[in-house]
Protein backbone atom coordinates (compact mmCIF):
# COMPACT_ATOMS: atom_id res chain seq x y z
CA UNK A 1 0.00 0.00 0.00
CA UNK A 2 0.84 3.56 -0.35
CA UNK A 3 0.64 5.31 2.68
CA UNK A 4 0.93 9.02 4.00
CA UNK A 5 2.08 9.75 7.37
CA UNK A 6 0.94 13.04 8.08
CA UNK A 7 2.68 14.19 11.67
CA UNK A 8 4.27 17.49 13.16
CA UNK A 9 7.32 16.29 13.83
CA UNK A 10 9.63 13.38 13.00
CA UNK A 11 13.38 12.51 13.96
CA UNK A 12 16.60 13.76 12.94
CA UNK A 13 14.31 16.46 11.26
CA UNK A 14 12.37 18.05 14.24
CA UNK A 15 11.54 16.57 17.66
CA UNK A 16 10.23 17.63 21.14
CA UNK A 17 9.37 14.20 22.18
CA UNK A 18 8.77 10.41 21.92
CA UNK A 19 6.23 11.74 18.71
CA UNK A 20 9.14 12.42 16.65
CA UNK A 21 10.74 9.08 17.08
CA UNK A 22 7.42 7.07 16.64
CA UNK A 23 6.51 8.53 13.69
CA UNK A 24 10.09 7.99 11.66
CA UNK A 25 10.75 4.33 13.12
CA UNK A 26 7.18 3.24 12.18
CA UNK A 27 7.74 4.99 8.50
CA UNK A 28 10.92 2.72 8.55
CA UNK A 29 9.38 -0.65 10.08
CA UNK A 30 6.46 -0.08 7.50
CA UNK A 31 8.64 0.14 4.57
CA UNK A 32 10.47 -2.96 5.95
CA UNK A 33 7.19 -4.45 5.00
CA UNK A 34 7.03 -3.50 1.37
CA UNK A 35 4.73 -0.38 1.90
CA UNK A 36 5.35 3.05 0.07
CA UNK A 37 5.78 5.48 3.17
CA UNK A 38 5.41 9.31 2.57
CA UNK A 39 6.32 10.87 6.07
CA UNK A 40 4.95 14.86 5.67
CA UNK A 41 5.89 17.60 8.28
CA UNK A 42 6.29 21.27 8.61
CA UNK A 43 10.01 22.82 7.21
CA UNK A 44 10.99 23.89 10.84
CA UNK A 45 13.83 26.51 11.41
CA UNK A 46 16.03 23.83 13.05
CA UNK A 47 15.09 21.63 10.43
CA UNK A 48 16.84 23.62 7.50
CA UNK A 49 19.58 23.84 9.85
CA UNK A 50 19.79 20.30 9.82
CA UNK A 51 22.75 17.87 8.51
CA UNK A 52 20.89 16.66 6.08
CA UNK A 53 20.52 17.23 2.15
CA UNK A 54 17.14 18.80 1.09
CA UNK A 55 16.04 19.21 -2.36
CA UNK A 56 13.54 21.85 -3.63
CA UNK A 57 10.86 19.61 -5.54
CA UNK A 58 9.89 22.87 -7.44
CA UNK A 59 6.62 21.98 -5.93
CA UNK A 60 4.62 25.42 -5.20
CA UNK A 61 0.98 26.10 -4.18
CA UNK A 62 -1.28 28.04 -2.13
CA UNK A 63 -3.89 27.32 0.28
CA UNK A 64 -6.66 28.63 1.88
CA UNK A 65 -6.62 29.61 5.49
CA UNK A 66 -9.74 31.91 6.44
CA UNK A 67 -10.14 34.45 3.79
CA UNK A 68 -6.30 34.58 2.47
CA UNK A 69 -4.49 32.63 0.16
CA UNK A 70 -1.21 31.23 1.90
CA UNK A 71 2.07 30.04 -0.23
CA UNK A 72 4.18 26.45 0.37
CA UNK A 73 7.09 25.46 -1.04
CA UNK A 74 8.14 21.82 -0.95
CA UNK A 75 11.71 20.31 0.12
CA UNK A 76 12.56 16.81 0.29
CA UNK A 77 14.76 14.37 1.37
CA UNK A 78 14.91 10.38 1.86
CA UNK A 79 15.12 8.14 5.31
CA UNK A 80 15.85 3.95 4.74
CA UNK A 81 15.50 2.93 1.35
CA UNK A 82 12.77 4.66 -0.05
CA UNK A 83 10.60 6.65 2.37
CA UNK A 84 10.45 9.74 1.11
CA UNK A 85 10.19 12.67 3.11
CA UNK A 86 8.08 15.69 1.83
CA UNK A 87 8.84 18.92 3.79
CA UNK A 88 6.67 21.93 4.06
CA UNK A 89 8.57 25.18 4.08
CA UNK A 90 6.51 28.58 4.72
CA UNK A 91 8.59 30.56 7.20
CA UNK A 92 5.66 32.56 7.80
CA UNK A 93 4.54 30.15 9.68
CA UNK A 94 7.59 27.41 11.02
CA UNK A 95 10.64 30.02 10.67
CA UNK A 96 11.01 30.12 14.89
CA UNK A 97 12.96 28.96 17.55
CA UNK A 98 10.52 26.23 18.80
CA UNK A 99 8.27 23.92 17.38
CA UNK A 100 5.19 25.03 19.10
CA UNK A 101 5.36 27.77 21.13
CA UNK A 102 8.37 29.33 23.86
CA UNK A 103 9.07 27.13 26.80
CA UNK A 104 6.45 29.94 28.98
CA UNK A 105 3.81 29.78 26.41
CA UNK A 106 2.33 28.73 22.89
CA UNK A 107 2.45 30.74 19.95
CA UNK A 108 -0.78 32.42 20.02
CA UNK A 109 -1.46 31.50 16.09
CA UNK A 110 -0.77 27.86 16.42
CA UNK A 111 -4.39 27.01 15.20
CA UNK A 112 -3.54 29.23 11.77
CA UNK A 113 -0.15 27.16 11.44
CA UNK A 114 -1.92 23.63 11.62
CA UNK A 115 -5.05 24.42 9.56
CA UNK A 116 -2.08 25.53 7.08
CA UNK A 117 0.16 22.55 7.71
CA UNK A 118 -2.90 20.32 7.08
CA UNK A 119 -4.45 21.85 3.71
CA UNK A 120 -0.86 22.13 2.62
CA UNK A 121 0.24 18.44 3.35
CA UNK A 122 -3.04 17.15 1.24
CA UNK A 123 -2.15 19.49 -1.26
CA UNK A 124 1.20 17.46 -1.82
CA UNK A 125 -1.29 14.27 -1.54
CA UNK A 126 -3.14 15.65 -5.22
CA UNK A 127 0.17 14.60 -7.01
CA UNK A 128 1.16 11.83 -4.99
CA UNK A 129 -2.09 9.87 -3.98
CA UNK A 130 -2.48 7.15 -1.59
CA UNK A 131 -4.29 4.37 -0.39
CA UNK A 132 -3.59 5.27 3.32
CA UNK A 133 -3.62 8.91 5.40
CA UNK A 134 -2.11 8.51 8.63
CA UNK A 135 -2.46 11.66 10.44
CA UNK A 136 -1.23 11.89 13.95
CA UNK A 137 -1.88 14.01 16.89
CA UNK A 138 -3.99 17.06 17.14
CA UNK A 139 -1.45 18.77 14.92
CA UNK A 140 -2.41 16.60 12.01
CA UNK A 141 -6.06 16.09 12.59
CA UNK A 142 -7.66 18.22 10.15
CA UNK A 143 -5.99 16.59 7.30
CA UNK A 144 -8.69 13.88 8.14
CA UNK A 145 -11.45 16.43 8.33
CA UNK A 146 -10.31 18.84 5.14
CA UNK A 147 -10.17 15.19 3.21
CA UNK A 148 -13.61 14.24 4.29
CA UNK A 149 -15.10 17.27 4.17
CA UNK A 150 -13.89 18.73 0.99
CA UNK A 151 -13.80 15.41 -1.30
CA UNK A 152 -13.92 17.45 -4.70
CA UNK A 153 -10.88 19.88 -3.47
CA UNK A 154 -8.69 17.01 -3.00
CA UNK A 155 -10.30 14.85 -5.52
CA UNK A 156 -6.87 12.58 -6.06
CA UNK A 157 -6.55 11.05 -2.38
CA UNK A 158 -10.47 11.36 -1.85
CA UNK A 159 -10.75 7.52 -1.68
CA UNK A 160 -8.18 7.27 0.87
CA UNK A 161 -8.51 5.19 4.31
CA UNK A 162 -7.85 7.35 6.83
CA UNK A 163 -6.53 6.93 10.45
CA UNK A 164 -6.18 9.00 13.25
CA UNK A 165 -2.96 8.10 16.10
CA UNK A 166 -3.55 9.40 19.63
CA UNK A 167 -0.69 9.72 21.54
CA UNK A 168 -1.90 11.63 24.09
CA UNK A 169 -5.44 12.63 24.42
CA UNK A 170 -4.72 15.52 27.05
CA UNK A 171 -3.22 17.50 23.78
CA UNK A 172 -6.59 18.09 21.51
CA UNK A 173 -5.88 21.34 19.71
CA UNK A 174 -8.61 23.24 21.60
CA UNK A 175 -9.08 26.91 20.02
CA UNK A 176 -11.65 29.60 20.58
CA UNK A 177 -14.86 29.82 18.71
CA UNK A 178 -12.88 32.98 16.88
CA UNK A 179 -10.58 30.60 15.23
CA UNK A 180 -13.52 28.60 12.80
CA UNK A 181 -12.62 31.16 10.25
CA UNK A 182 -9.25 29.90 9.82
CA UNK A 183 -11.01 26.42 8.62
CA UNK A 184 -12.83 27.51 5.72
CA UNK A 185 -16.12 25.09 6.75
CA UNK A 186 -19.64 25.06 6.27
CA UNK A 187 -20.89 26.42 9.52
CA UNK A 188 -23.03 23.33 10.19
CA UNK A 189 -19.51 21.09 11.12
CA UNK A 190 -19.35 24.12 13.98
CA UNK A 191 -21.42 20.99 16.51
CA UNK A 192 -21.18 19.12 19.08
CA UNK A 193 -21.33 16.23 16.62
CA UNK A 194 -18.63 17.29 15.00
CA UNK A 195 -15.98 20.09 15.41
CA UNK A 196 -17.64 21.97 18.80
CA UNK A 197 -16.01 21.39 22.30
CA UNK A 198 -17.95 23.54 24.91
CA UNK A 199 -17.69 26.57 22.87
CA UNK A 200 -14.30 25.81 21.40
CA UNK A 201 -12.78 24.66 18.06
CA UNK A 202 -11.07 20.99 19.00
CA UNK A 203 -8.88 19.70 15.96
CA UNK A 204 -8.55 16.13 17.52
CA UNK A 205 -12.08 15.69 17.80
CA UNK A 206 -12.83 16.42 14.11
CA UNK A 207 -10.66 13.46 13.41
CA UNK A 208 -12.30 11.07 15.69
CA UNK A 209 -15.43 11.59 14.40
CA UNK A 210 -14.71 11.09 10.95
CA UNK A 211 -11.55 9.33 10.76
CA UNK A 212 -12.21 5.41 9.48
CA UNK A 213 -10.10 4.04 12.12
CA UNK A 214 -8.41 5.41 15.62
CA UNK A 215 -5.44 3.75 17.22
CA UNK A 216 -3.36 4.75 20.11
CA UNK A 217 -0.03 3.43 21.33
CA UNK A 218 -1.14 1.00 23.92
CA UNK A 219 -3.69 -1.34 24.23
CA UNK A 220 -4.65 -0.07 28.16
CA UNK A 221 -4.50 3.26 27.23
CA UNK A 222 -7.26 2.83 24.25
CA UNK A 223 -9.59 1.35 27.13
CA UNK A 224 -8.76 3.89 29.74
CA UNK A 225 -9.26 6.98 27.46
CA UNK A 226 -13.14 5.72 27.81
CA UNK A 227 -13.32 6.55 30.66
CA UNK A 228 -13.94 10.13 32.73
CA UNK A 229 -10.82 9.65 34.48
CA UNK A 230 -8.83 9.62 31.46
CA UNK A 231 -10.90 10.71 28.13
CA UNK A 232 -10.39 14.58 28.81
CA UNK A 233 -14.33 15.76 27.98
CA UNK A 234 -13.83 13.02 24.37
CA UNK A 235 -15.00 9.41 26.43
CA UNK A 236 -18.28 9.49 25.46
CA UNK A 237 -17.49 10.08 22.08
CA UNK A 238 -14.52 7.38 22.33
CA UNK A 239 -17.14 5.03 23.66
CA UNK A 240 -19.21 5.35 20.48
CA UNK A 241 -15.80 4.67 18.64
CA UNK A 242 -15.11 1.62 20.90
CA UNK A 243 -15.38 -0.76 17.58
CA UNK A 244 -13.16 1.63 15.41
CA UNK A 245 -10.56 2.16 18.67
CA UNK A 246 -7.37 -0.05 18.63
CA UNK A 247 -3.91 -0.42 20.72
CA UNK A 248 -1.04 -0.64 19.25
CA UNK A 249 2.00 -0.17 21.31
CA UNK A 250 4.78 1.82 20.52
CA UNK A 251 8.01 0.11 19.44
CA UNK A 252 11.49 0.64 20.11
CA UNK A 253 14.17 1.48 17.58
CA UNK A 254 16.83 -1.34 18.50
CA UNK A 255 19.04 0.16 15.91
CA UNK A 256 19.44 3.40 18.25
CA UNK A 257 18.79 1.62 22.11
CA UNK A 258 21.15 -1.52 22.04
CA UNK A 259 23.25 -1.57 24.45
CA UNK A 260 25.56 -4.57 22.59
CA UNK A 261 26.01 -1.88 19.80
CA UNK A 262 25.15 1.59 21.32
CA UNK A 263 28.13 4.13 20.15
CA UNK A 264 27.08 6.87 23.01
CA UNK A 265 27.88 4.30 26.27
CA UNK A 266 31.09 4.13 27.20
CA UNK A 267 31.13 0.32 27.88
CA UNK A 268 28.82 -2.29 25.25
CA UNK A 269 27.44 -5.25 26.95
CA UNK A 270 24.86 -8.11 26.46
CA UNK A 271 23.00 -10.49 28.76
CA UNK A 272 25.71 -12.20 28.49
CA UNK A 273 28.94 -9.74 29.07
CA UNK A 274 25.99 -7.81 32.17
CA UNK A 275 28.92 -7.15 34.50
CA UNK A 276 30.27 -4.83 31.86
CA UNK A 277 27.30 -2.28 33.18
CA UNK A 278 29.26 -1.42 36.34
CA UNK A 279 31.52 0.30 33.91
CA UNK A 280 28.55 2.14 32.29
CA UNK A 281 27.49 3.11 35.91
CA UNK A 282 31.41 4.10 37.08
CA UNK A 283 30.97 6.94 34.00
CA UNK A 284 27.57 7.94 34.59
CA UNK A 285 28.66 8.63 37.89
CA UNK A 286 32.24 10.62 36.87
CA UNK A 287 29.63 12.25 33.84
CA UNK A 288 27.04 13.87 36.59
CA UNK A 289 29.92 14.68 39.32
CA UNK A 290 29.01 11.67 41.65
CA UNK A 291 31.58 9.65 44.20
CA UNK A 292 32.13 6.61 42.74
CA UNK A 293 30.28 4.36 45.77
CA UNK A 294 30.14 0.52 43.79
CA UNK A 295 27.40 -1.07 45.79
CA UNK A 296 25.07 1.95 45.81
CA UNK A 297 22.29 1.62 43.19
CA UNK A 298 21.48 4.60 41.10
CA UNK A 299 17.85 5.38 40.82
CA UNK A 300 17.76 7.54 37.55
CA UNK A 301 14.69 9.55 35.64
CA UNK A 302 14.84 11.26 32.40
CA UNK A 303 11.25 13.45 31.63
CA UNK A 304 9.63 16.19 31.11
CA UNK A 305 9.24 17.92 34.49
CA UNK A 306 5.30 18.05 34.87
CA UNK A 307 2.57 16.52 37.41
CA UNK A 308 1.73 13.88 34.61
CA UNK A 309 4.81 12.14 34.77
CA UNK A 310 4.61 11.70 38.59
CA UNK A 311 6.54 14.31 39.62
CA UNK A 312 4.58 15.60 42.71
CA UNK A 313 5.15 12.15 44.14
CA UNK A 314 8.68 12.35 43.82
CA UNK A 315 8.27 15.51 45.40
CA UNK A 316 6.52 14.47 47.89
CA UNK A 317 8.43 11.32 49.18
CA UNK A 318 12.20 12.88 48.32
CA UNK A 319 12.93 13.26 51.86
CA UNK A 320 12.41 9.52 52.95
CA UNK A 321 14.11 8.51 49.65
CA UNK A 322 16.88 10.31 50.63
CA UNK A 323 17.02 8.36 54.07
CA UNK A 324 17.53 4.56 51.42
CA UNK A 325 21.54 4.20 50.51
CA UNK A 326 20.66 5.21 46.76
CA UNK A 327 21.77 7.90 44.19
CA UNK A 328 19.55 9.62 42.42
CA UNK A 329 20.29 10.87 38.54
CA UNK A 330 17.59 13.32 36.52
CA UNK A 331 17.88 14.62 33.12
CA UNK A 332 14.77 16.79 31.90
CA UNK A 333 13.15 20.33 31.89
CA UNK A 334 9.81 21.35 32.50
CA UNK A 335 7.47 23.10 34.83
CA UNK A 336 9.78 25.92 36.40
CA UNK A 337 8.47 24.42 40.48
CA UNK A 338 9.78 21.07 39.72
CA UNK A 339 12.84 22.20 37.99
CA UNK A 340 13.50 24.28 41.06
CA UNK A 341 12.97 21.86 43.42
CA UNK A 342 15.28 19.34 41.75
CA UNK A 343 18.01 21.73 41.61
CA UNK A 344 17.76 22.46 44.92
CA UNK A 345 17.62 18.96 45.80
CA UNK A 346 21.51 18.52 43.77
CA UNK A 347 22.42 21.22 46.50
CA UNK A 348 21.47 19.71 49.35
CA UNK A 349 22.29 15.99 48.64
CA UNK A 350 25.40 17.21 46.88
CA UNK A 351 27.31 13.78 46.84
CA UNK A 352 23.73 11.86 46.42
CA UNK A 353 21.80 13.68 43.58
CA UNK A 354 22.40 15.26 40.27
CA UNK A 355 20.17 17.11 38.18
CA UNK A 356 20.73 18.16 34.50
CA UNK A 357 18.00 20.30 33.36
CA UNK A 358 17.32 20.72 29.73
CA UNK A 359 18.37 17.24 27.28
CA UNK A 360 21.11 15.59 26.27
CA UNK A 361 20.72 12.63 23.84
CA UNK A 362 24.56 11.36 24.66
CA UNK A 363 23.55 11.38 28.82
CA UNK A 364 20.16 9.85 27.90
CA UNK A 365 21.97 6.64 26.61
CA UNK A 366 24.68 6.68 29.36
CA UNK A 367 21.65 6.82 32.01
CA UNK A 368 19.72 4.37 30.74
CA UNK A 369 23.08 2.31 30.37
CA UNK A 370 24.28 3.41 33.86
CA UNK A 371 21.79 3.48 36.27
CA UNK A 372 20.22 0.60 38.59
CA UNK A 373 16.68 0.92 38.36
CA UNK A 374 14.13 3.58 36.43
CA UNK A 375 11.65 5.00 38.05
CA UNK A 376 8.34 6.54 35.75
CA UNK A 377 5.30 7.08 38.48
CA UNK A 378 3.04 8.81 35.88
CA UNK A 379 -0.51 9.95 36.39
CA UNK A 380 -1.36 8.62 33.04
CA UNK A 381 1.54 7.35 30.27
CA UNK A 382 -0.36 6.17 26.93
CA UNK A 383 2.72 4.36 26.06
CA UNK A 384 6.20 5.49 27.62
CA UNK A 385 9.49 4.54 25.94
CA UNK A 386 12.29 5.26 28.60
CA UNK A 387 10.90 1.86 30.42
CA UNK A 388 11.29 -0.20 27.16
CA UNK A 389 14.70 1.25 26.98
CA UNK A 390 15.18 0.76 30.01
CA UNK A 391 14.54 -3.34 30.03
CA UNK A 392 16.88 -3.68 26.90
CA UNK A 393 19.89 -1.73 28.94
CA UNK A 394 19.23 -4.08 31.96
CA UNK A 395 18.18 -1.37 34.49
CA UNK A 396 14.47 -2.60 36.02
CA UNK A 397 11.66 -0.05 35.57
CA UNK A 398 10.00 0.59 38.51
CA UNK A 399 6.22 2.20 37.16
CA UNK A 400 2.75 2.93 37.90
CA UNK A 401 0.43 0.41 36.14
CA UNK A 402 -1.16 2.82 33.53
CA UNK A 403 -0.90 2.67 30.09
CA UNK A 404 2.03 1.45 28.07
CA UNK A 405 3.82 1.01 31.24
CA UNK A 406 0.92 -1.37 32.48
CA UNK A 407 1.36 -2.95 28.95
CA UNK A 408 4.98 -3.49 28.77
CA UNK A 409 6.78 -4.08 32.67
CA UNK A 410 5.53 -7.18 34.56
CA UNK A 411 5.70 -7.00 38.37
CA UNK A 412 8.67 -8.62 39.77
CA UNK A 413 7.40 -11.96 42.06
CA UNK A 414 10.35 -13.25 43.97
CA UNK A 415 8.85 -16.25 44.56
CA UNK A 416 8.22 -17.66 41.55
CA UNK A 417 11.08 -15.36 40.14
CA UNK A 418 9.58 -13.69 37.42
CA UNK A 419 8.33 -10.22 36.62
CA UNK A 420 10.87 -7.76 34.68
CA UNK A 421 10.39 -4.54 36.48
CA UNK A 422 8.24 -3.28 39.84
CA UNK A 423 4.91 -2.05 39.20
CA UNK A 424 2.68 0.02 41.70
CA UNK A 425 -0.90 0.96 40.99
CA UNK A 426 -2.47 3.77 43.58
CA UNK A 427 -1.06 6.96 42.99
CA UNK A 428 0.57 7.79 46.12
CA UNK A 429 3.32 8.25 47.24
CA UNK A 430 3.71 5.41 49.72
CA UNK A 431 2.44 2.88 47.11
CA UNK A 432 5.69 4.16 44.80
CA UNK A 433 8.10 4.56 47.85
CA UNK A 434 7.34 0.72 48.58
CA UNK A 435 7.41 -0.40 45.01
CA UNK A 436 11.31 1.39 45.51
CA UNK A 437 12.14 -0.68 48.48
CA UNK A 438 10.62 -3.79 46.31
CA UNK A 439 13.45 -2.56 44.19
CA UNK A 440 16.52 -1.83 45.78
CA UNK A 441 15.55 -5.47 47.72
CA UNK A 442 16.12 -7.24 44.51
CA UNK A 443 19.27 -5.34 44.04
CA UNK A 444 20.75 -6.50 46.88
CA UNK A 445 20.52 -9.93 46.09
CA UNK A 446 23.22 -10.62 43.37
CA UNK A 447 21.52 -14.34 42.27
CA UNK A 448 18.64 -12.94 41.80
CA UNK A 449 19.04 -9.36 40.61
CA UNK A 450 21.08 -10.85 37.13
CA UNK A 451 18.22 -13.24 36.49
CA UNK A 452 16.02 -10.23 36.79
CA UNK A 453 18.39 -8.27 34.26
CA UNK A 454 18.42 -11.17 32.06
CA UNK A 455 14.42 -11.23 31.76
CA UNK A 456 14.34 -7.77 31.04
CA UNK A 457 16.81 -7.96 28.05
CA UNK A 458 14.97 -10.84 26.85
CA UNK A 459 11.71 -8.40 25.97
CA UNK A 460 11.21 -8.01 22.36
CA UNK A 461 9.73 -4.32 21.71
CA UNK A 462 10.42 -3.98 18.21
CA UNK A 463 8.79 -1.78 15.85
CA UNK A 464 8.53 -4.72 13.14
CA UNK A 465 5.84 -6.63 15.39
CA UNK A 466 4.17 -2.79 16.27
CA UNK A 467 4.30 -2.48 12.29
CA UNK A 468 2.63 -5.60 11.42
CA UNK A 469 -0.02 -4.59 13.43
CA UNK A 470 -0.68 -1.49 11.77
CA UNK A 471 -0.09 -2.99 8.36
CA UNK A 472 -3.00 -5.76 9.37
CA UNK A 473 -5.22 -2.60 10.59
CA UNK A 474 -4.25 -0.88 7.37
CA UNK A 475 -5.41 -4.07 5.08
CA UNK A 476 -8.89 -4.15 6.84
CA UNK A 477 -9.56 -0.46 4.94
CA UNK A 478 -8.09 -1.37 1.97
CA UNK A 479 -8.15 -5.11 1.42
Amino acid sequence: MKIAMIVSEANPFAKTGGLADVSTALSLALERLGHQVLLILPAYRSTLGGEYSLQDTGMTFTVPVSDRQESASVLQTTIGNSVTVYLIRADKYFDREFLYGTPTEDYPDNAERFVFFCRAALEILGAQPVDIVHAHDWQAALAIVFLKTQAARYHASAGAKTLCTIHNLAFQGQFGQPHWHLLNLDSGFFTPQVLEFYGNVNFLKGALVMADKITTVSQTYAEEIMTLEQGFGLEGLLRQRADDLVGILNGVDYGQWNPGTDPLISHRYDDNSLTVKRNCTRSLRQQVGLPDQANTPVVAMISRLTAQKGFDLVQKIFPDLMQREIQFVLLGSGEPRYEAFFRGAAASYANRVAVRIGFDERLAHQIEAGADLFLMPSLYEPCGLNQMYSLKYATPPIVRAVGGLKDSVQDYDPQSHSGNGFVFTDYDGDAMLAAIDRGLSAYGDKKAWPALQRRAMAMDFSWQRSAQLYSDLYKTLVP
